[in-house]
């Protein structure tokens, strides 16, 4: 009978959190989908990359889903085992929160290791190569990504060009280029032609402008120097493919354990913390969940939602305060998990009358 039971409340649970975590995960791809399709219309990121920077980015967006999307599940499938006086007639059985909790740990202990790994591990490394895939694109970019019609900024020294025309061959006709060169000083060029040249220096490329003018000064001042020239060659250099000092969330477990700064304990304690979370969670659901019988299904999905959004400011609080210097690191974000986890005994003591007890 325990066993039947047990792979019933199972399936319900699995089921919903299936279900769930697909229509989440569909709503999130969808929006990154779209801008992903700009990025590639506008020559910012190759297409042959747009699937992989998709997949990439659902490993990140499952670390927060898988939690969310257990916690709503359970609520939804005990919901509605309370509403149709199942769950009722389980508990006439015996059938008390630890057989609730039995099943649910079936699914439960998977989950939370999945979302370890891809919070410690593949959440940043998807990241890393998010950053690079970008790069690369960025590094890759040259004149025939320059929409007609409109200014765009190339290479990281914020040159301004604009193109009337761009021709098949990636030459531009009626170019306009205006970037800041030092001291305040404006160099501006207009000319009828201009091409992108390769140069010896793999990180440097030259806009070669023909038949036009430049223009060079201080803006306000009459100080100004005009040239007009039939080729001119102007280099800029291309973005680097080294990311430099990496972010604390693009950094590897191990890195930031070596760092040992404020802020890179901060992300520390917020990776482990994403699958504590997901077992407290999937913990306080099993409470939340209890309804009268033919109470409305999802009547206790808004006071989840509610108590799921409060435990997600209060970790951002707590990891801003921390690499703010305002909390200890020792405290860190574990007074928050500490508190939820209270919130969840006392919740399941109350409803098993344990209070009760203890007074009389």
């Amino acid at each position: 009978m325990r066993r039947i039971l047990d792979r019933y409340i199972f399936r319900e649970i699995a089921w919903t959190w299936l279900g769930v975590t697909m229509v989440l995960l569909l709503i999130l791809l969808t929006n990154q989908f779209a801008r992903i399709l700009g990025d590639v219309a506008k020559g910012r990121l190759p297409k042959e990359a747009a699937i992989d920077v998709i997949g990439l980015s659902a490993a990140q967006y499952l670390t927060i889903i898988i939690p969310i999307g257990l916690f709503l599940a359970v609520m939804m499938a005990l919901g509605r085992l309370y509403r149709d006086s199942e769950m009722p007639a389980m508990m006439a059985c015996r059938v008390g929160p630890w057989g609730i909790y039995r099943p649910l740990l079936w699914l439960l202990l998977p989950l939370a290791g999945i979302v370890a790994w891809l919070s410690v591990d593949l959440g940043p490394r998807a990241l890393q190569t998010v950053e690079r895939i970008g790069a690369e694109a960025r590094r890759e970019a040259d004149l025939a990504s320059i929409e007609p019609g409109r200014f765009t900024e190339v290479g990281p020294d914020d040159a301004v060009v604009y193109g009337e025309r761009v021709r098949e061959d990636g030459s531009m006709e009626n170019v306009f280029l205006q970037r800041r060169i030092a001291d305040g000083v404006v160099e501006v060029v207009v000319a009828k032609r201009g091409e992108q040249v390769e140069s010896d220096n793999p990180d440097v490329r030259y806009l070669v402008l023909h038949d036009g003018r430049r223009y060079e000064g201080v803006p306000g001042t009459s100080q100004f120097r005009v040239v007009e020239f039939a080729e001119h060659g102007i280099p800029y250099r291309l973005p680097s493919l080294d990311p430099g000092d990496p972010v604390p969330r693009a950094m590897s477990f191990l890195a930031l354990m070596r760092a040992g700064g404020i802020e890179h304990v901060a992300e520390m304690q917020w990776r482990i913390g994403v699958p504590l979370a997901t077992v407290i969670l999937a913990i306080l659901a099993v409470p939340l969940s209890r309804t009268q019988p033919r109470a409305g299904r999802y009547g206790r999905i808004a006071i989840g939602l509610l108590v799921f959004i409060i435990y997600l400011n209060m970790l951002s609080a707590a990891k801003a305060w921390i690499e703010q210097g305002t909390l200890s690191p020792l405290l860190g974000l574990w007074w928050v998990h500490g508190a939820m986890l209270l919130l969840a005994a006392v919740i399941l003591g109350v409803q098993s009358s344990i209070h009760k007890r203890l007074f009389r």
